[in-house]
Parts: C-alpha cells; sequence; structure tokens
C-alpha cells in the first residue's frame, strides 16, 4: 500500500536523521520552474527502466505536481518491492504553499 506523507512531515524527514529518500517524477521543464534540491529526478515515463537508481530498503517519498503521477509511480515500485513508498500529498504545489512559501508556482 502506498501511504500518504503531508508536506510538512516530508520536510521534518528531509532534515533530520531517519532517512527518507525523494524521488520527483515530474518532466524536465517541470524542475525548470521549481524543485526540491534534495530529490533525485526520474521523470514517470522513465522510472521502469531506471529503478535499479533507488533503494527498495529505504523509505521514499515520490512528488510530482498534484499527487497523481506520484501515486501511479508509488504503486509500480510496490509491485517491485519497495516496502516504504509515500506518496507526497498535494505535490509539488502544496510544498509551494505549505512549507517553501517562496517557491515558483505553475499550472
Amino acid at each position: 500500500m502506498v501511504f500518504d506523507i503531508s508536506c510538512e512531515e516530508l520536510a521534518s524527514r528531509l532534515d533530520d536523521a531517519s532517512p527518507i529518500a525523494l524521488l520527483d517524477v515530474r518532466e524536465d521543464w517541470e524542475l525548470e520552474i521549481c524543485a526540491i534540491r534534495q530529490a533525485l529526478h526520474i521523470p514517470l515515463s522513465e522510472l521502469s527502466g531506471r529503478v535499479d537508481e533507488l533503494a527498495p530498503d529505504v523509505p521514499l517519498a515520490i512528488i510530482c505536481h498534484h499527487g497523481v503521477r506520484s501515486r501511479h509511480a508509488g504503486r509500480f515500485l510496490e509491485d517491485r518491492g519497495f516496502k516504504e513508498v509515500f506518496n507526497v500529498r498535494g505535490g509539488i504545489d502544496a510544498w509551494a504553499l505549505e512549507v517553501e512559501r517562496d517557491m515558483s508556482r505553475y499550472d
């Protein structure tokens, strides 16, 4: 099951000692507008060919624009043995509203 994680909880986990990886599955043009510096970028369309870049034993949060692509990515990874997969609720748009309020947003 893909769990949800709030932007606030993700921000806390990225800053503390309990390791969590962050995967951004948006397209290149979206990252040009805004991005979280700790995130590994693998567009959803490339994920199946790049799964080996991720560690299945490390908790993984996945982010996209609003949370739809990241949920699909989470289900895909879960089917491939990833144990702790989290969908960032509201995506980068919620992150910009709740955590990094000066971050650029897009439609």
